[in-house]
């Protein structure tokens, strides 16, 4: 018997090492996405300062694991044997919970999820006690779980979300006022007496109320920093906006990017010093069980687990290893550099490409906004109103780019200030606030205080900010349900449902990497389209010529996969088409909404560049929109069982399909070449081509009238014809575009960009 706890402690090592890896990948977000945002400094630079304050972070969370261990349940009403069943279940649930939302792109809570899971398998458990015990009901569920300290806990998870919002927005909104959008231009005592408030916030809940708690610290030293907060916090005002001032005015360094390399560095402080808990307070607790039960002699059975009310320091050296796999993981994980991009999307100044589609919720909430804010403005003075708009006037973006920040510098300043002096209240109260809850919600509030969610954009950040906050509500129900389903099959499975399990979860963790390095791979190998920046139309001409030769190659594949999916009825294969034609649509539409910004660019002042641009996007669009019916309908009729095409239909298909395969091969060779003469060979065959579809639609229409029997089979071959025929004149259009265009004797004009 003892073996398999020994068994069981193995596996929550291996199990804490995994959770490290994949919860880290999940909340790098957490800390890195203000100091990428605003590309302050260096990815290199983020990366070192945000190891190096995970490290710090970790040695200093060792308060923290009191939660796992009596937070949420009574260990005192239950024994060893369930306290184990109760761990065990609680780490399987967790690691394939957060791989599901890494998975998935979406940054979820590990506090919430931990939280919610050690609840689920407590219950579980307690149930099964209660129904095994003659003279308890469920009424006395109270009994094994500590609601006081559980419902502590939850409030204030729910609570941080209203109290980050709003902080985040009232500290962005002041902030603003003061130093405007032209921050720089301002008196540099200014950015002084900013970056001594936001350091000595920074420093003080970090370095004062974190290394507080940290296990290597003695106690006079301790003593010593609680004695006079007040004035501690004074002087390091006084110091601290004195070194300010010499920073900007001996080394003439940029002060704004000093204190986002001092909040990253605190908030990463803050993260590990609070979520360590999450991912190795089980194990932790799980081991001193362990130790517990094994110096007593008892059966695992009969042993009151009353050992882990006792207030435990957690040693040093596991601390640090922990650190060290978190510092790791932070450099090496592809997926916790992927997971940044909602946050900052959400939170960028300029017009992005949405990813989340307005609902009625979100805009009742932007209605509701805009008609509060026009009561507002009819209460505030005309002058402070003036004013207050003069300091939100943003610079003019000359040329858009994707290397152009999310947002400025005063804005990432603060939400870096705010985030971490939350998370580190709560982390001194010994309250496992949601990290993930609390920069989402800050970078929120901020991006609303600074006019971020324009009239453009509202409906669709709020929509997102709503989507990210269902997914929390969804872990915290998953948590739960899964973690009590875990629970119950470990209470009865014992050794075999351990085993079992286990090996569910590495295959899952393993399908899951491999998934993720497939599609990581494969957007990388794909050619992604790129935005015009040419101020001429022989600039555009050359510039363009590889979005054309990708749309080509992509086209011919989406067309070729929709005639074989139809003639082998493979469903899976026209099921990816569709996704394919979808992602490429996507890219084309991102080009046309590029427009306004390419015409910002222009030099020349004739309109022929712009004309040019605008008119190859359209046949582009043209020939996207022919491509996607074509898969649709395909898709459809195999989808609906349908009767199969006719030999004779699908053989002239596939004649049709290697006649517009060699047209869009001998396009792409020309594009990808820049040989725009080869454009007049391809025209010629323009006559064939169409003479060939028309040839197929007039079989067609004799099949109909003398032998055909399926009203589906004649629609779909009609409407693939027919879309075919729509696709040739786009790409014919775009052709004879390109060829009437081109002029080889002109040198493309490009623009210049200054370098960095």
């Amino acid at each position: 018997m003892e073996n398999l706890y020994i068994y069981m402690l193995a596996a929550l090592a291996f199990l804490a090492v995994a959770d490290l890896v994949v919860g880290v990948s999940n909340d790098a977000v957490n800390f890195l996405n203000s100091a990428i945002g605003s590309k302050a400094v260096s990815f290199k630079t983020i990366m070192i300062v945000a190891s190096i304050g995970v490290a710090v972070g970790a040695l200093t969370s060792s308060g923290m694991m009191e939660v796992a261990r009596k937070g949420i349940f009574n260990p005192g009403e239950f024994m060893f044997d369930e306290i184990m069943v109760i761990f065990m279940a609680v780490m399987l649930t967790d690691i394939l919970l957060l791989d599901f939302f890494n998975t998935l792109g979406m940054p979820t809570s590990t506090t919430v999820s931990i939280v919610f899971e050690l609840l689920g398998a407590s219950v579980a458990v307690a149930l099964i006690k209660i129904y095994n015990h003659s003279e308890q009901s469920i009424t006395d569920l109270s009994i094994y779980i500590n609601n006081s300290k559980a419902i502590e806990i939850i409030l204030g998870i729910l609570l941080s979300v209203a109290v980050a919002f709003t902080v985040g927005a009232i500290i962005q909104y002041v902030s603003r006022l003061l130093l405007s959008f032209k921050f720089q231009e301002k008196p540099s005592w200014y950015g002084a007496i900013f970056s001594g408030i936001a350091n000595t916030s920074i420093l003080y809940f970090i370095l004062i109320k974190g290394v507080k708690n940290a296990s290597f610290m003695n106690a006079e030293f301790t003593g010593l920093i609680s004695a006079n907060p007040l004035a501690l916090m004074s002087i390091s005002f006084i110091v601290l906006t004195l070194i300010s001032y010499v920073v900007i005015h001996v080394f003439k360094t940029n002060i704004y990017t000093v204190i986002i390399v001092v909040g990253t560095f605190a908030l990463a402080v803050a993260f590990a010093g609070n979520d360590l808990v999450n991912f190795i307070g089980v194990p932790i607790a799980a081991y001193n069980s362990y130790e517990a039960w094994s110096a007593s002699g008892a059966l695992p059975t009969e042993y009151v687990m009353t050992a882990l009310s006792a207030p435990v320091k957690t040693q040093p050296v596991l601390l640090l290893v922990a650190g060290l796999i978190m510092v790791l993981t932070l450099w090496f994980s592809s997926k916790a550099r992927s997971v940044v991009k909602t946050s900052v999307d959400l939170s960028r100044q300029e017009e992005v490409k949405e990813r989340f589609e307005p609902n009625f919720l979100s805009r009742s909430i932007v209605r509701g906004t805009i008609a509060i804010s026009a009561s507002l403005n009819h209460i505030l003075p005309d002058s402070f109103r003036t004013w207050a708009d003069t300091q939100f006037i943003k610079p003019k973006v000359v040329a858009k780019s994707q290397d152009m920040p999310a947002f400025d510098l005063v804005r990432a300043a603060v939400n870096l200030m705010v985030a971490s002096v939350l998370i580190s209240i709560a982390t001194s109260m010994k309250l496992p606030l949601s990290t993930t809850y609390v920069t989402f919600m800050v970078a929120m509030g901020t991006s609303l205080a600074d006019r971020a969610w324009g009239s453009e954009s509202a409906v669709y950040r709020v929509a997102g900010v709503l989507n990210v906050i269902g997914g929390w509500f969804f872990t915290a129900f998953s948590a739960f349900v899964a973690a009590a389903i875990m629970a119950y099959i470990l209470y009865h499975g014992q050794g075999y449902a351990l085993v079992g399990l286990l090996v569910l979860a590495l295959l899952l963790l393993l399908r899951s990497f491999l998934s993720h390095r497939k599609s990581s791979k494969m957007m990388k190998e794909e050619d992604q389209l790129e935005k015009a920046e040419s101020s001429s139309t022989q600039g555009v001409i050359h510039e363009s010529a590889s979005n054309i030769a990708n749309v080509i190659k992509r086209g011919n594949r989406i067309y070729t996969s929709a005639i074989n999916g139809l003639a082998v009825q493979d469903l899976k294969l026209l099921k990816k088409n569709r996704k394919q034609i979808e992602k490429l649509s996507s890219e084309i539409d991102d080009l046309r909404d590029n427009i306004f910004y390419f015409i910002k660019n222009l030099e020349e002042p004739s309109l022929e560049a712009s004309n040019f641009y605008i008119n190859i996007l359209g046949y582009l669009q043209d020939m996207t929109q022919s491509l996607d019916y074509i898969s649709k309908v395909s898709h459809k009729h195999i989808n609906n069982n349908h009767k199969k095409l006719k030999f004779s239909q699908i053989k002239e298909l596939k004649d049709l399909d290697a006649r517009m395969e060699a047209l869009f091969s001998a396009t792409q060779t020309a594009f990808e070449s820049r040989s725009f003469e080869q454009i007049g060979a391809v025209l010629t065959d323009k006559a064939e081509v169409y003479d060939l579809v028309r040839n197929k639609i007039q079989k067609q229409v004799e099949r109909t009238r003398n032998e055909e029997s399926s009203p589906k089979n004649t629609t779909l071959y009609f409407s693939i014809l027919l879309e075919t025929k729509d696709l040739l004149t786009a790409m014919m259009n775009l052709l004879e575009e390109y060829y009437n265009s081109f002029d080889s004797s002109v040198e493309p004009a490009t623009i210049h960009h200054e370098e960095e």
